[in-house]
């Protein structure tokens, strides 16, 4: 199941994000994992949460984003929740290519249980309709 947390800038997603982070750590009977573009979590969440950085891969676009967090999935079937910070910041602003990753992710996420729940810096009216769905 993906799960969005929209706001701008400033509006507490992050926060809220940690705070989620922290909950998935302390409940969870597998692993968690936190995606961030740069190292800026590493003080903030559990350090049993695994936290990776994609700026380290140059991970960039929605394509690439979408294979990075696909092998993460399939090499760990033990992952109960995946959180992502700043999301347009590491696939990019094109509101249709952000629609096609989380449908596309979605579909690879199937029927396995795992949470992921991302951060979307804009607002709910710029995102298309079919994102909606999503929004926590």
């Amino acid at each position: 199941m993906i799960k969005l947390i929209v706001g701008n800038k400033g509006s507490g997603k992050t926060k809220l994000l940690v705070d989620l982070v922290t909950k998935a750590a302390n409940t969870s009977n597998g692993n968690v994992v936190c995606v961030e573009k740069e190292p800026k979590l590493t003080f903030d969440i559990p350090s049993s949460v695994r936290l990776m950085e994609t700026c380290k891969d140059n991970i960039e676009g929605y394509d690439e984003f979408y294979g990075y967090l696909a092998g993460v999935l399939s090499g760990n079937f033990d992952i109960t929740d995946l959180f992502v910070d700043s999301t347009l910041k590491i696939g990019g602003r094109d509101m249709d290519k952000l629609a096609l990753f989380l449908d596309k992710l979605a579909s690879s996420i199937g029927s396995r249980e795992v949470n992921v729940v991302m951060t979307i810096s804009a607002d709910k009216e710029e995102l298309p309709v079919s994102i909606r769905g999503y929004i926590m």
